[in-house]
């Protein structure tokens, strides 16, 4: 288990600074959010495809025991811990995990942005 050697929340950006040593990661709120590890995104198994993302920012983050993070998103999402672990993952898979949302989304006709719908014509 790695974990990092400094944390920094840039609110400003909505990005968490993830340093391990001399190579840092940096994490947007609407990835950390679209992958919580928690039961609400993870469906226990069968994970539920989170949808207008775009400007969630994150508000809070404490620690959990010496094993986690507990991020805290202004739309309300709290629960399920980021374990060291977890967070390493996001940061070395992150293009990888982007492309897969962002085609599942495509696939489902959904949207990162709330004020958007999207509608496919089947022809």
């Amino acid at each position: 288990m790695l974990i990092p050697t400094a944390i920094k929340l840039h609110k400003v950006s909505r990005i968490l600074e993830l340093h391990y040593g001399s190579t840092s990661y940096r994490l947007p709120a609407e990835f950390l959010r679209v992958h919580s590890p928690s039961a609400e995104v993870q469906g226990h198994g069968k994970p539920i495809l989170q949808t207008g993302k775009l400007n969630v920012a994150l508000v809070g983050i404490e620690p959990a025991g010496n094993y986690a993070l507990k991020l805290t998103f202004d739309d309300g999402h709290d629960s399920g811990l980021f374990s060291w672990d977890y967070l390493q993952q996001l940061a070395l898979r992150q293009d990888e995990l982007w492309r897969d949302y962002l085609d599942a989304l495509a696939a489902a006709g959904q949207s990162r942005d709330p004020d958007e719908s999207v509608v496919r014509l089947i022809l």
